[in-house]
């Protein structure tokens, strides 16, 4: 009887708590029905330039399903450095150069060995000659994943710790003596966010030096930008966490919003490609934070790229910022009204 009363206690208790009841639902439906999007998607069919290339050669390629657009040199290169296409394949006296943007190993693969293959089917056993716009030819998916991975788990953590940190301060009743204070509300949320904001600071210029030094993984660009980014990332993290805190009645419901602020972010930061999605839903990805930090990370550490290519990604970072940091003072009116 007394494990039945403790039984009933507990249900009762949940069945009055609908937003964890909710979540319980609707969290992992969600994440479910992301994936199926995601690893339901087509298979990818490398993007291939030519320059001067035989026609035999050009319809074998295309009879495996490589998408080929002929250019001419410039174009081509110039293609290429935008990362339009994976791979620039120009015939010169005969001899195929094959010129890989270089940045995802997989798809480099895949184009090395569809030109190949084509090459055996059409002029015989003709040796390209291969070199790599960026990375180098035996780069890991580490290298390729890193930047990605370093701004994911700087946005995870610090959006957690952000979230739960707040969350603690309402539930000890420190939020609510502060706000007796004549203490204004914007002052307040700036007061949270620059306090934290030297945590995450310390924590992403850590992490991005561990990394880069420890783990070696591939950095080709500035150093200085990548801490630019990692700030940024960190900084967006921490406002959303203390907006979402602003909304949770306790640390488990902050950790059920998890699967629907920061999962969906995984899938859509280029940790998959999401070019073999339908397009609207790779549109998805460009409203969430990660995915913007994650192409400023590729940029520098990858590509090598400078500020010019990676003003865009800064300048949405900051919008993010300052939007949610608006949203935590307007979060606010239902604690006090100022």
């Amino acid at each position: 009887m007394r494990v039945k009363a403790v039984m009933l206690r507990i249900l009762r208790q949940q069945g009055h708590d609908k937003r964890t009841i909710g979540l319980m639902i609707l969290a992992p439906m969600l994440v479910l029905t992301l994936m199926s999007f995601i690893f339901n998607g087509a298979e990818y069919h490398p993007k291939i330039g030519v320059v001067n290339a035989p026609l035999s050669f050009i319809n074998k390629l295309e009879d495996n399903d490589a998408k080929i657009v002929r250019y001419s040199e410039y174009e081509a290169e110039n293609a290429l450095e935008l990362s339009k296409i994976d791979a620039v394949i120009n015939f010169r006296g005969g001899i195929p150069y094959i010129k890989l943007e270089g940045s995802d190993p997989s798809k480099s693969n895949a184009v090395i060995r569809l030109t190949q293959n084509a090459l055996q089917q059409t002029i015989s056993m003709i040796k390209p000659d291969i070199t790599y716009l960026y990375g180098y030819k035996n780069m890991s998916s580490f290298d390729n994943f890193g930047p990605i991975l370093i701004g994911f788990f700087i946005f995870f953590f610090v959006f957690l710790i952000a979230g739960v940190s707040f969350l603690s301060e309402r539930d000890t009743g420190t939020l609510e003596r502060i706000l007796a204070t004549p203490l204004r509300r914007w002052e307040l949320v700036m007061g949270y966010i620059l306090g934290f904001g030297v945590f995450t600071i310390l924590q992403s210029s850590l992490i991005a030096w561990y990394s880069i030094s420890i783990l070696n993984i591939m950095m080709v660009g500035s150093f200085i930008l990548v801490l630019l980014i990692t700030i940024l990332t960190a900084l967006v993290a921490l406002t959303i966490g203390t907006f979402i805190s602003a909304y949770a009645n306790n640390e488990l419901q902050m950790i059920q919003f998890i699967p629907i602020i920061v999962v969906p972010q995984v899938f859509f930061s280029g940790l998959f490609d999401l070019s073999t999605m339908t397009p609207w839903l790779q549109y998805i990805g460009r409203i969430m934070p990660l995915w913007y930090a994650a192409d400023a990370l590729r940029n520098i550490m990858i590509r090598g790229k400078g500020w010019n290519d990676i003003a865009t990604d800064v300048v949405v970072l900051i919008a993010f910022c300052a939007f949610f940091t608006v949203a935590n003072i307007l979060a606010l009116k239902k604690h006090r009204k100022i």
